[in-house]
């Protein structure tokens, strides 16, 4: 039998079936069923694989956006109606997943850029959260709400045992090994990482769209991209999968028949790879026109030796110097709030104390 801390991770390096929701989901399930033949426990996906990125909001006026914008949150996915057969494909092979989606409000027309935490297996399976980006980046603002504290979570139950079995892998569910994301340059905001950090991360899970197809990044993204990674597995002490989807054709004409032409987006990019807490590339990066699970074996004891060195939860943290929280409060109406406060609507917390005092324990 295999170690049970020994699991295989995959980022998918993949392209979705532009603007339909619908044939884009029934992509990822091929995906997560081709996970499973090659013994994979945890699949992610890029940023908003469903039902794609937005690539027109950096290539047009906004006046010629509108139509474009209404049709792109139509496809957007309603969490509690649209991922029954994903969930599905999950419990059936046993392969979780952390599925990049356009997240649309329930009952509603706002849309979130979110990350929907799926765990295989027939015990337990199903959706186990949602993580929506705090801060859509430059003109995503015109396509994304704002995220709240309330989903900066990490959640466990998502690492089974290597293939999917139930059996294999009841040690690291009991466990309870943590899997976090965050969304592209939500990477940036290392207070965002560090709430992820104080809630022991073991694996994280980041999305990225092709950004090294957007004009001003040719010669950046990628390099932006291996830093951020690197940078979060060092300091998370964490296993880290980057998936990223790559722009093809059928996007690009998707832009020219409904919008009109453009010069700011190519064909290409994407950076997709798994990378070591010590920040050794155990798979990829793999960037381009190409399909393909970027997939390495890791053993999660490894974070026992990397811990010796540094644990930013633990040992390495100076939490009397440096008092760390944040508010953990939904905001959005369809948000799950603790406490009498919540009834509908969250108040603002206000600071306690001075000083240090301020900063409200995780």
């Amino acid at each position: 039998m295999a170690s049970p801390t020994k699991i295989k991770l995959a980022a998918a390096h993949s392209a979705p079936i532009y603007m339909s929701k619908s044939a884009t989901l029934a992509k990822a399930i091929n995906l997560i069923h081709a996970a499973a033949r090659d013994g994979v426990s945890l699949l992610v996906f890029p940023e908003t694989y469903v039902p794609g990125y937005p690539y027109f909001i950096e290539c047009y006026p906004p006046l010629k956006q509108v139509v474009a914008l209404a049709k792109y949150a139509e496809e957007s996915v309603v969490v509690d109606e649209d991922l029954d057969g994903v969930a599905e494909a999950c419990r059936q092979t046993g392969v979780s997943v952390v599925l990049g989606v356009s997240e649309r409000m329930k009952g509603g027309y706002t849309c979130f850029n979110s990350q929907v935490f799926i765990a295989g297996g027939r015990e337990g399976g199903g959706v186990v959260g949602t993580h929506r980006k705090l801060q859509p980046t430059y003109v995503e603002r015109v396509v994304w709400a704002q995220g709240d504290g309330s989903t900066l979570k990490t959640w466990d139950g998502l690492l089974l045992g290597a293939g999917g079995s139930e059996a294999e892998g009841k040690e690291n569910k009991n466990k309870k090994w943590n899997v976090g994301g965050l969304a592209c340059w939500e990477h940036t905001m290392l207070l965002a990482r560090q709430a992820l950090i104080t809630q022991q991360e073991h694996v994280h899970a980041a999305a990225w769209p092709a950004l090294s197809t957007m004009a001003g990044f040719e010669g950046s993204a990628d390099s932006q991209i291996e830093a951020l990674m690197k940078c979060h597995a060092l300091t998370a002490q964490c296993f880290v999968v980057a998936a990223s989807n790559y722009v093809d054709e059928a996007c690009l004409e998707w832009m020219r028949e409904n919008i009109g032409e453009q010069e700011f987006v190519k064909r290409g990019g994407g950076w997709s790879a798994v990378i070591h807490p010590f920040c050794n590339v155990l798979a990829g990066p793999v960037t381009g026109e190409k399909e393909e699970l970027v997939t390495a074996e890791v053993d999660l004891k490894d974070l026992g030796m990397v811990k010796v060195w540094v644990d930013a939860d633990g040992h390495y943290a100076r939490p009397e110097i440096m008092p760390f929280g944040w508010d953990k409060e939904a905001y959005w109406r369809d948000g799950k709030v603790e406490g009498e406060a919540g009834k509908g609507q969250s108040q603002l917390r206000k600071p306690e104390g001075k000083g240090g005092k301020e900063a409200k324990k995780a």
